[in-house]
Order: structure tokens, then sequence, then C-alpha cells
């Protein structure tokens, strides 16, 4: 089941993905693709519903009907550092011990194909494709064994960066993570039963065409089901959290010589199964 949200920026409904491509509308089953309608009695009686009775919402998903973030209400949106073991060698960095742990801001959330804006004064800023898991059922100190029954999907990400904020102005790495539209989510919330192999998704992303990344979670370092249950010693994990975990070799930093946005580019990236995204750039 493929689940999305539709509709302008702040007045985004409930939707489902059909087989043959269109939306289906859920605002008579739940009140929004968020918070308790992530919880696992919920997303089980959603597939039982007959969907070709669900009202069907005109226009094609991400050409004539603008989609969301798949997700709404997040109140957690927990990064994960480093955890692909060539784009850490690509950044001239080892391997941590422990996973790296680093926040992006709500306010940073937009759809998948909304415009993503280069902050006032930034020359470095930069792209990553990444696998997100959204949390369905909540908890603290989960068992690895049990942590996938926690999650109620995964959506593509693109973990916009800025690098100077990042990693030239002191502190942590935050600064240069948050600012608002570097994180958009979707195009849909991809329920698990249908992601046939989590540990060998193919990833990519392009810009103005021209493919920088193009790899793999099999070079994941620390997998889904350890991240969620590491992450939830030190917070508890709650439903619609959203965990970004890494990025494969091809980031903008890596190049030689590094290339930054600029304005006025298109980005392009998708995951395998999971749909596409499409930001253009502005300044």
């Amino acid at each position: 089941m493929k689940l999305l949200r539709y509709g302008p920026a702040g007045q985004e409904k409930p939707g489902l993905l059909d087989e043959q491509g269109r939306i289906r509308d859920l605002s008579a089953v739940i009140p929004d693709v968020a918070g308790a309608s992530l919880l696992p009695d919920t997303i089980s009686r959603l597939k039982t519903l007959d969907i070709n009775k669900l009202p069907l919402v005109p226009g094609a998903p991400q050409k004539e009907t603008r989609l969301g973030p798949c997700v709404g209400q997040v109140g957690k949106f927990i990064c994960i550092g480093l955890n692909y073991a060539d784009h850490a060698a690509e950044t001239g960095a080892t391997v941590p011990p422990e996973p790296v742990v680093f926040n992006k801001w709500t306010s940073a959330i937009i759809g998948p194909d909304d415009e993503v804006r280069i902050p006032r004064g930034s020359v470095k800023t930069d792209w990553e494709v990444e696998l997100g898991v959204v949390i369905g059922k909540g908890g603290v100190y989960i068992d690895e064994a049990d942590a996938m029954s926690h999650v109620a999907g995964f959506c593509v990400i693109n973990d916009v960066s800025e690098r100077e904020y990042q990693i030239e102005r002191a502190g942590t790495w935050d600064k240069g993570k948050g600012c608002d539209t570097f994180g958009p989510l979707g195009p849909w919330l991809v329920t698990p039963d249908e992601v046939r192999n989590l540990d060998d998704l193919k990833m990519w992303l392009e810009v103005d065409g021209h493919r920088y990344q193009n790899g793999s979670t099999k070079t994941m370092v620390y997998k889904v089901p350890f991240l969620i249950s590491y992450l939830s010693r030190f917070m508890s994990l709650q439903p619609g959290d959203v965990i970004s975990t890494g990025t494969p070799p091809g980031v903008g930093m890596g190049q030689k010589p590094p290339v930054y946005l600029k304005g006025g580019e298109v980005m392009t990236l998708g995951i395998e199964g999971l749909g596409v995204q499409t930001q253009r750039v502005v300044s």
C-alpha cells in the first residue's frame, strides 16, 4: 500500500495510490497520514478497504495534483550521518564506531516536488538521496529483533545540506541540515510488505539530468532494525517520527572539484519501489 497526502501546502488530505496510479481519497477513513493513523491496527484496517469504492481524486499525482509530504504532523526528524561505507570514503571520513545522529527541524519538511530554497548567503548547498523510515508503533528500548514491527513504512528523502553551515560554522551539524525546504518527503509512504529487498534498494540522484548518485542500500553500515533499536535507547520513538538513514556516494561535496547548487537547477531522485522526487532549486 502506498499512502500519500495531496492538495495545497498546509491543506493536504489523506489518500492512497491505486493500482492504476490514481489517487483515492481517505478523508472519510482517517484524518491524516499521521500519528495514530500510522499504528499497526490502523494500517491493517486500511489494507482491508475496497480501494475501488474510495472516492477518485481527479488529476495525475505529481503532474496535475500536488503531493504534500507523505507524513503529516512529524514529531521528530532524526538523521544518521556517514552510514554508507562508500560515502564515508568519498568524504575522507572513517565509518564511526556508533551511528552519528543529528536532527533536521520539522520546519524543513516539504512535499516531494516543492521548490528547494538556497539559504541567503549560502555557497555550499548540497544534495543527498536517502531512505526514510517512518515509525508506526512507538516505543523505547526496542529490541533489534522486534524493530521492524515498529515501522509504518518507507519513503524517499532528499537530505538537502548546507556544508559550510554544517562543517565550518562551529557546533553540531544541525545548523546546516534544517534550513527551510531542506527536507522533501515522499511521494508516498510505502508499507513494509511492498518493499521486497530493503538491504539492496537502488538509489539515485540527478542534477539537471547528470547522475551524481547511483548507489544501493547494500552499502549501508548500520541497518534499519539496528538504527531503530539504537535510537530508542536515547529517546522514545513515536508514531510519525521520521528517520533518514544516510546517503550513498555522489554528493556535491565529494566531487573533484566540489559541485554545489546555485539556483535554477532541477534535482531528480528516487529509490527503487519508493517513487521519484523532482525539485527546482531557487535562490
